[in-house]
């Protein structure tokens, strides 16, 4: 596994990403065949790693977020942060925050916030993609819109990452472990190593 060549201190992003899962996404985003898209960006800790990647190669990443926190970051939840809490609006609001630490790390030229429900976007997509990292809500719902909503827009040999895939239910929610094991299942992705609770594969097919 490379050591990321950051530009800024991983450890002053707010975030959830283990910094040896963060590894795992920049090296794979140094080898794929086409722009990468994250589901699920928060503060820009992934974003930062798979950007880095992007911008060492010529490549680019789209960041889409709605950027009003998950079910966990709302009030009284177990990961709300009151420095995100914008109080005009009387919501959370992790963009201005995103957008600081893409300029402090040099990426605004290489990573592209899209402000949006990815259900929504979804149905307006047409870019391939040679990368696609899934770590949005982690509902039911939310997980199979993102997976069904974008993997069909993978390449040849295109990477799928899934974060926050726990097998034992009691260390963690099911459904990103219940998308990762119908790709896995489906005969159009073959398992890469993966970290922690990163999984990856790669889209099979021929160019």
């Amino acid at each position: 596994m490379s050591l990321p060549d950051l530009a800024i201190d991983i450890a002053t992003v707010k975030g959830f990403l283990d910094p040896a899962e963060g590894a795992c996404l920049y090296d794979y985003a140094l080898t794929v065949p086409g722009p990468c898209l994250e589901l699920g960006s928060y503060c820009g800790r992934s974003s930062i790693y798979l950007g880095s990647a992007c911008k060492r190669t010529g490549n680019v990443l789209f960041s889409i977020d709605h950027h009003r926190g998950s079910e966990e970051h709302q009030p009284g939840e177990q990961y709300h942060d009151p420095d995100l809490w914008d109080a005009r609006l009387g919501q959370v609001d992790t963009l201005p925050e995103l957008r600081w630490n893409l300029a402090r790390a040099g990426l605004e030229e290489t990573v592209f916030p899209v402000v949006a429900r990815s259900a929504r976007l979804a149905k307006h997509w047409r870019t391939p993609l040679g990368l696609l990292f899934i770590d949005g809500g982690h509902s039911e719902q939310a997980a199979w819109n993102d997976y069904r909503g974008f993997t069909g827009y993978l390449l040849p040999g295109g990477i799928l990452l899934i974060h926050d895939v726990f097998p034992d239910p009691q260390q963690g929610g099911r459904p990103p472990f219940v998308i990762w094991s119908h790709a896995t299942a489906s005969g159009l992705f073959e398992p890469l190593p993966a970290v922690g609770t990163l999984r990856a594969l790669r889209r099979l097919g021929s160019t």
